[in-house]
């Protein structure tokens, strides 16, 4: 059985990456919803419809759990799909308890990059209701971040550029920390570290998703011991390029060949 993995495009693939790392013995399946990508700009009921029609062809698989690894089509559909799924499903939010933590004692804020549609969605209001006592936290949202991403581009003179437009009406230096709460996002970390202020900390939910993954597995006895890190990637459109592409994002991606390149800049 294998963990399914899901997102509208490439972005999950950061996460995808975590997950080989923290449990190399599990099988993983990756789906992408290329039908529909980017689900940042969609309506919640439109993204809801999506995240429904992409579980029904994942569900053609054997899986023994889902992770939506997408910020905004948790926020839009997670609960609901849980209260209809026996099978654990773990979902993405924006890591802003932690960031808050780590600038409480500091003075300075944090900045919360994700789509317009994560931003407005009431699971998030609720979490920086719930965090942020102390009114520290900024949000930005980044919608063409996610085509760039699906464009692989990663030319660092077009991307620099973008950042620099979109950080202009902010001061960094008052910033200790960029939330990513976005998976295409971390594509864009080695970038966002040259543009940003070396104390500013970059950090998305990668790490704490699969680390609960890895917990809810435990708890139900789901933890793999015969698979060996085998990944199938399947998308809505069932493209070939598409596959390929994902195929050779995860690469640049899990082997930081993305990093190499930009770091040359």
């Amino acid at each position: 059985m294998r963990i399914a993995l899901f997102d509208s495009g490439l972005g999950g693939l950061t996460v995808l990456s975590e997950a080989v790392k923290q449990l190399p013995k599990e099988d993983f399946l990756f789906f992408a919803d290329t039908l529909h990508v980017p689900y940042g700009t969609k309506t919640k009921e439109q993204v809801q419809d999506f995240v429904r029609e992409s579980l029904n062809q994942i569900l053609q698989e054997d899986i023994k759990a889902l992770v939506i690894a997408c910020n905004t089509a948790t926020s839009a559909a997670a609960e609901e799909l849980r209260q209809e799924y026996s099978f654990p499903i773990i979902g993405m939010e924006p890591a802003v308890k932690p960031a808050v933590e780590m600038n409480r004692e500091t003075g300075k804020r944090v900045l919360v990059a994700a789509t317009p549609l994560t931003l407005h969605q009431s699971k998030y209001t609720q979490l920086i209701s719930r965090v942020d006592d102390h009114s520290i936290v900024d949000s930005l949202p980044l919608p063409e971040l996610v085509t760039y991403c699906e464009a692989m581009q990663f030319d660092p003179a077009v991307i620099l550029a973008y950042f620099s437009e979109k950080f202009s009406s902010y001061n960094l230096n008052d910033y200790g920390t960029l939330v990513l709460g976005c998976t295409h996002f971390p594509f864009y970390k080695p970038l966002l570290s040259k543009i940003l202020p070396k104390h500013v900390k970059i950090i998305d939910g990668s790490r704490g998703t699969v680390r609960r993954l890895t917990q809810v597995l435990a708890e139900k006895g789901l933890l793999g011991e015969r698979g060996g890190g085998d990944i199938r990637f399947a998308c809505s459109s069932q493209d070939p390029t598409y596959l390929l592409k994902m195929q050779q994002a995860f690469e640049l991606y899990h082997s930081r060949q993305i990093a190499y390149v930009i770091d040359k800049v």
